[in-house]
């Protein structure tokens, strides 16, 4: 029997579903939803769906839709005779994706939890196998899959406190939603503590963002870059956020006047803020958005484009965790973001206190001796400067960091075989005339 709380969710979502897309379109207008595509936030698609069966895996925003790209690829290689679909729910994402998905696999932004919508939605796709990287659980959405015979899998989940105190009040429904899963494996210990006391089964831990290969690039404009960098060192500081950029380019102003600082910031959108603070502070600075070039006196290169981390992290000899260093300059925290892309690529990285989204492969990238941890931004010169002086020191701390993200890597190979009695079995050939 369907929880109360659940049918009243369900009549409610129906209600309001007609104003979804007025609020959609007013999202919008504020480039927070693609006015493009925006229907198939109603389940409406111009994609047609291909005869045969069809996994679908789910990421919400971007660090969760790059998590699946190794899952998608172990797909498309090893059963080509799947289908697959990708959904996600922020621009970026589907910019960003649109970018790495292979060939053949299909993308859509994911529907809003709406009876009809997600009725519409699962009519049209039919997935046998549906895999959530997720830290929300939708109800209309998961119980009407599972009532249609939906395989379903919760992997990589991380859960917040607040998100379990929320579905505490409904303790019988939180039971009911996470009974729809058929698959649980949250990426860490706490999360799968929260989600037992939400009802769920959990049968492992799997952190997908410690899998996967080293981010790509594009060679030719790796070889331009270079050139234009010559034997400058190279400082990158990766996905930074708001206020970290001018803190970390004046904690490193007094560094040898040849270093060369790219700032990547995690939202490139705010670009041309950035430029507006360093144009301010008299730094010399060139932006990539606007075709401009790295030239002998440029202190900085603002790196304000989506999807070249990897370009950028090549270049560097140095790389400054963003996203770190918010509570040292008394602003909101972030938790950090991924040290495993520097890592995978032999790097040195130094993060601020704030790694709370990656303690456990912080704490395994610092013990291996592959990142240092400071506790502010001004503690950043006196740590890079020796890393500069010594190549050879560098070289050594980006290895060790290399072989500990390698011993980090092996949850894709569990995944796959926890998937496998879920996946539906390869169509049996028929026999030659």
């Amino acid at each position: 029997m369907t929880p109360l709380p659940l049918i009243a969710y369900r009549l409610l979502t129906r209600a309001l579903e007609p104003l979804a897309p007025r609020l959609l379109d007013a999202r919008a207008g504020r480039g927070k939803e693609d006015p493009v595509r925006v229907d198939e936030r109603m389940g409406f698609t111009r994609a047609e769906r291909p005869d045969g069966d069809l996994v679908w895996l789910h990421g919400v925003s971007v660090g969760e839709s790059l998590s699946l790209l190794p899952l998608v690829e172990r797909f498309v290689k090893t059963r080509p005779d799947l289908t697959v679909l990708v959904t996600s729910g922020t621009v970026t994402s589907a910019q960003i994706l649109a970018q790495r998905l292979p060939a053949g696999v299909i993308h859509q932004y994911a529907p809003v939890d709406a009876p009809g919508v997600v009725a519409r939605f699962l009519d049209h796709w039919r997935p046998a196998l549906a895999v959530f990287v997720e830290s929300e659980l939708w109800p209309n959405l998961l119980l009407e899959a599972h009532r249609r015979g939906v395989k379903l899998a919760l992997v990589s989940a991380r859960l917040t406190e607040k998100t379990v105190e929320n579905w505490a009040r409904f303790p019988a429904s939180a039971r009911a939603v996470t009974g729809a899963f058929d698959l649980v494996l949250p990426q860490d210990a706490a999360s799968a503590r929260r989600l037992e006391t939400m009802g769920a089964r959990i049968d492992g831990l799997v952190n997908l963002k410690l899998s996967g290969e080293a981010l790509p690039h594009d060679a030719a404009a790796f070889s331009r870059l270079s050139a234009a960098i010559g034997d400058r060192p190279v400082i990158v500081a990766a996905s930074t956020h708001e206020g970290e950029e001018i803190a970390i380019v004046r904690a490193l102003d007094g560094l040898d006047d040849r270093v060369c600082l790219i700032l990547t910031p995690r939202h490139p959108e705010r670009g041309p803020h950035i430029a507006q603070g360093l144009a301010r502070e008299g730094y010399a600075f060139a932006m990539r958005s606007r075709g401009e070039t790295i030239g002998p006196d440029t202190d900085i290169y603002l790196a304000d484009t989506l999807n070249e981390m990897g370009l950028f992290l090549r270049l560097a000899d140095v790389v400054v965790m963003g996203g770190s260093f918010a509570p040292a300059l008394g602003l909101p925290p972030v938790g950090g973001h991924n040290p495993l892309e520097p890592a995978r690529l032999g790097r040195p990285a130094i993060t601020g206190p704030d790694a709370s989204n990656w303690a456990p492969v912080t704490a395994a990238l610092n013990s291996a001796g592959g990142l240092t941890l400071v506790q502010a931004p001004s503690d950043l010169a006196a740590t890079v400067a020796p890393l500069l002086a010594d190549p050879a020191a560098a070289k050594a701390m980006g290895e060790r960091a290399r072989r500990a993200a390698a011993e980090a890597g092996g949850g894709l190979d569990r995944l796959w075989a926890a998937l496998q009695p879920l996946t539906p079995p390869p169509a049996p050939k028929r026999a030659g005339r």
